[in-house]
């Protein structure tokens, strides 16, 4: 298998865990449910959750050898992934924003870390990335970004692509729907699956600009992640909900939308109406050059 890298103020979480999404989003348009999801309190009538002093949580990896974090960011209610091989220190660092980046070098170099490799799973419209910038910090890091995202990166991905760290790997599976560069990482058991804003939990990406395609996302999600195991951990890019973790068998059960037939999915992803995000005309021309745009 070819290596990518060879070649170039409290909130109780009891409460933001009761405030999930159900199945069917009975009393709660579409709409509004997007509303909350992607400009939490805009046209909703809803005061946003915000945990605005969660800095990051951890979260048991099932890989033996593995060390795993899960990270979040609140202004935008981004997911920062840090996955490393316990013994030779090597890690990658998925998703990474601009305002966390001195607390995730702080951990890093807590834990002694040596990494390798900071991914984004897309080029995101509501943040901006640190890749950029944490290059300048860290010798020897390289980022990484889909080859059909139009973006700068040392390492390019598509479809089949290894990101190797110590004696584990995460594996690119392109999703393109949400934009054309959206790609899931799978490890390498299948026990872990990072989604960006393809798959949400109960949800999914919006496909109304940076080339979104409602067809596209849907065939994406049930041909690239839909198929992985069911007891695969899902984690996603984001969430707005207070929810940190799903499976691919829930996700396929009970997402309100992924379990509609093609022609109603693809409906309920044109009517939604909702705003564009407040940072996408400073987060996008950023991104496409590694987050280091006007820094």
């Amino acid at each position: 298998m070819c290596s990518v890298i060879s070649r170039v103020k409290p909130v109780q979480r009891a409460l933001a865990l009761s405030l999930r999404l159900t199945a069917n989003t009975e009393g709660l348009s579409y709409a509004a449910a997007e509303s909350r999801r992607f400009c939490p309190g805009v046209s909703s009538g809803v005061e946003p959750l915000r945990a605005t002093s969660r800095s990051y949580c951890s979260r048991m990896a099932l890989t033996d050898g593995l060390l795993f974090r899960q990270l979040f960011e609140s202004e935008s209610s981004t997911y920062t992934y840090l996955l490393a091989d316990t013994e030779t220190k090597e890690a990658v660092l998925i998703d990474p924003v601009l305002e966390t980046i001195d607390r995730d070098l702080m951990l890093i170099h807590e834990l002694g870390l040596n990494l390798k490799v900071a991914v984004n799973t897309h080029c995101h419209a509501d943040h901006i990335t640190s890749t950029g910038l944490m290059k300048k910090r860290l010798v020897g890091l390289k980022s990484a970004i889909s080859k059909f995202s139009g973006a700068s990166a040392d390492i390019l991905l598509s479809e089949g692509d290894k990101i190797p760290f110590g004696k584990h790997y995460l594996t690119v599976r392109d999703t393109p729907g949400h934009t054309d560069g959206c790609m899931a990482l799978v490890s390498a058991d299948q026990s872990m699956a990072f989604t960006g804003d393809a798959l949400l939990i109960r949800g999914c990406g919006r496909t109304d600009f940076q080339q979104g395609s409602a067809k596209k996302l849907y065939d994406s999600v049930h041909q690239k992640i839909f198929t992985l195991p069911d007891q695969c951990l899902i984690y996603p890019a984001h969430d707005y909900l207070g929810q940190t973790v799903s499976t691919v068998g829930e996700e396929r059960k009970f997402n309100p939308r992924l379990t509609k037939s093609l022609e109603e999915f693809v409906s309920i992803m044109n009517n939604l109406n909702l705003p564009k995000p407040k940072k996408i005309n400073i987060s996008v021309p950023a991104n496409l050059v590694c987050g280091v745009h006007g820094v």
